[in-house]
């Protein structure tokens, strides 16, 4: 008798696999707040703070797929996938120690280089992870609920990680991101059980940056690209006002660290209490719908950003932000298969990753560049940023969802 594959769904083993990848992303919150502000301090300008924050992403853009194809072919008594979690991890939380105590641009370079390049060896074989331990039915599911704990864990890194700077000093954010990443490794190591045999039909792989250019370059659709168009834009804005907020907070409104990143917790925690919100909304009047909404909204508000002079109107705009972030984000890539669903998933979910990881290493950069050309106003990231919000919604509009 055929029996649904969403009953009997593993809730234990996706909450510890959850917690495995919350541990593990719980270091790039503490990251992305506190080392501008480090940078800053030692002097650079707002175009190498940010520069020294995305340099290495050029090396993990391509290193990324590289390593998922290695861990399919990896063959050890412990699986696949675990030997490369184990390997990244420790260099990653070693690594992570080293940032608050570099006293060199070049110091902090080359921690946040190991850091992300232990990141890098764990991040495409946990994904794959999840296609070995569940059939596809159940993969939304299972993705839908890590993602969840992801959030929940970026705003308790933003909150802990501002309590113990207060309290403790600059080193504390970063003990307690290595202790909790530690922590994701040995439920790793001990609880997450990786099947020794392939139980369940494998997840199409991403497509590499020449299969995904050649397949645009066949199917001459003009939806596909006005879509990864808006999805380099609303990343080339967000990815910027993410890697910014801290000295925002710091150099327009006085905000000491510790406590803007206790409100900075405010924003991925809004973005969680609206992704199944978002999802349903989608369902009933369409992506594409959902998704303007959010564009239009988040503008609205990175324009506000640019007036905000106190605590209660950041506060207001961090909530509002990551609501309409959520109306965006969670509907982006069901959005971008809507637009091709002849070609096959790897090249889309490829298209898809191109587009973000690039605009997560220009947007921050170009954002830079802005402020120190308006002799260091870093209000004009909300003006940038609204730039680039806008500039999706012109692609979006463009865009013919089928």
């Amino acid at each position: 008798m055929h029996q649904s594959p969403l009953k009997q769904f593993p809730v234990a083993r996706t909450l510890l696999l959850g917690a495995m990848f919350m541990g593990m992303g719980m270091t790039l919150p503490i990251f992305n707040h506190f080392v501008p502000i480090y940078l800053r301090e030692m002097g650079l300008s707002a175009t190498l703070v940010t520069f020294v924050l995305t340099w290495d992403n050029y090396i993990n853009m391509f290193m990324q797929p590289v390593v998922g194809q290695l861990s399919d072919s990896t063959r050890t008594r412990l699986g696949r996938r675990k030997p490369w979690v184990m390997a990244g991890a420790p260099i990653a939380l070693t690594a992570f120690l080293f940032v608050p105590g570099a006293t060199t641009a070049t110091a902090i370079m080359t921690a946040i280089f190991l850091t992300n390049f232990g990141n890098a060896l764990i991040r495409s074989p946990g994904v794959a992870l999840i296609g070995d331990l569940y059939p596809s039915a159940q993969r939304s599911l299972a993705n839908g609920m890590i993602n969840l704990m992801l959030g929940v864990g970026a705003a308790l890194a933003y909150y802990v990680g501002g309590v113990l700077y207060g309290q403790f000093g600059r080193h504390a954010p970063f003990i307690f991101g290595s202790s909790v990443m530690f922590a994701a490794l040995l439920v790793a190591v001990f609880l997450v059980h990786e099947p020794k045999l392939r139980q369940f039909e494998a997840e199409e792989k991403e497509a590499g940056l020449i299969e995904g250019v050649c397949a645009l370059w066949r199917e001459r659709n003009a939806s596909i690209l006005w879509m990864l168009g808006a999805i380099l834009s609303w990343f080339m804005a967000f990815t910027a006002l993410e890697a910014l907020l801290s000295l925002i907070g710091k150099e327009v409104l006085g905000i000491p660290p510790d406590r803007m990143g206790q409100i900075v917790a405010l924003l991925p925690l809004s973005f969680v209490a609206f992704a199944l919100p978002s999802g349903a909304l989608a369902t009933y009047f369409g992506r594409k719908v959902v998704i303007l909404a959010g564009i239009g909204g988040l503008t609205c508000m990175l324009l506000y950003g640019y007036f905000v002079q106190s605590l209660p109107m950041m506060i207001g705009f961090l909530l509002l932000a990551g609501m309409f972030w959520a109306l965006i984000n969670v509907n982006s890539l069901p959005a971008l298969y809507d637009t091709a669903p002849q070609l096959r998933a790897g090249i889309i979910t490829g298209l898809y990753y191109l587009a973000s990881n690039l605009a997560a290493v220009l947007g921050p950069q170009l954002a830079g560049i802005l402020v120190d050309w308006t002799g260091g106003n870093y209000r004009n990231v909300f003006l940038y940023g609204a730039f680039f919000m806008a500039l999706a919604g012109g692609c979006m509009s463009r865009v013919r969802v089928r």
